[in-house]
């Protein structure tokens, strides 16, 4: 079942994301003041039986110079044993369809890896398409 993320879902968020992005990105407590609180994010999450097998991070970006907001999924993992499966198809079309309910917009963005291509088929198959602009970043030492 596709869904939005609860507080309830925190703990399993955590061991997700270490799946995903490591150990030690973010702690217990701040996934659960994120559901909580976030209001330039939401979660969609993949259960089956009792038990997440994959998340999307949507991210609501807001400027003073458009009256519409700036959609961006920003992460997108769904555990190995379950790809395959259409479940990050199910849960961007989830996201989708919960943006065109809440709020002013007329485009999602995403960003993935250039050798990323069993998810460049996804995203493709979705509509969405390589555009004009350029993606650039600037890292800084933590």
């Amino acid at each position: 079942m596709v869904r939005l993320a609860i507080y309830d879902d925190a703990e399993q968020l955590k061991q997700l994301n270490n799946e995903f992005n490591g150990l030690g990105d973010t702690t217990l407590e701040k996934i659960q003041e994120s559901l909580l609180h976030n209001q330039q994010e939401f979660v969609v999450v993949e259960e089956i039986n009792k038990k997440l097998v994959g998340f999307i991070c949507v991210q609501l970006k807001k400027s003073f110079c458009y009256e519409e907001y700036m959609v961006e999924i920003t992460e997108a993992y769904v555990k190995d044993n379950y790809r395959h499966n259409g479940i990050a198809a199910r849960m961007i079309t989830f996201a989708e369809e919960h943006c065109k309910s809440n709020y002013p917009f007329h485009k999602i963005e995403l960003l993935t890896g250039r050798q990323n291509h069993t998810a460049q088929k996804v995203y493709d198959k979705l509509g969405y398409k390589e555009d004009s602009e350029i993606h650039l970043s600037k890292r800084f030492k933590r």
